[in-house]
C-alpha cells in the first residue's frame, strides 16, 4: 500500500512553520512562500520539492538569529540538491523573498 500526500496550502503551512519554529507570522508566511516557489522548480530539474520540515528547520535557524538568506541557503538550498545550476535557481528565489 502506498499513500500519496500533497503539501499543505500556504495558509496551513504558514501556521505550521510559525508554531513549530517560533518565528513571527510574517516570517512564517515568507518561508511558506519560499516553499511554494521552490516546489514549482520540480518541472525544471529539481527532483524533490522543499518539505515543510525543511522550512521549519529554516525558521528555527532564523529564530536563533541566523539571517534569513543564510538560513535558507543552509537548510533549503544545500539540502535539496548538489547541482550548481539548480542551486543557483533556488538561491534566486531565496534572494527574491529575502532581499
Amino acid at each position: 500500500m502506498a499513500l500519496e500526500f500533497t503539501y499543505p496550502d500556504r495558509e496551513t503551512e504558514t501556521a505550521i512553520i510559525k508554531h513549530e519554529s517560533g518565528v513571527n507570522a510574517e516570517m512564517a508566511a515568507s518561508l511558506a512562500k519560499l516553499g511554494e516557489k521552490v516546489r514549482n522548480l520540480r518541472e525544471h530539474g529539481l527532483q524533490e520539492g522543499v518539505s515543510t520540515r525543511l522550512l521549519v528547520h529554516t525558521g528555527k535557524l532564523i529564530a536563533k538569529g541566523v539571517p534569513p538568506r543564510r538560513a535558507s541557503q543552509v537548510a533549503v538550498v544545500w539540502a535539496l540538491t548538489d547541482e550548481e545550476q539548480v542551486q543557483r535557481s533556488v538561491e534566486e528565489i531565496v534572494s527574491s523573498i529575502f532581499e
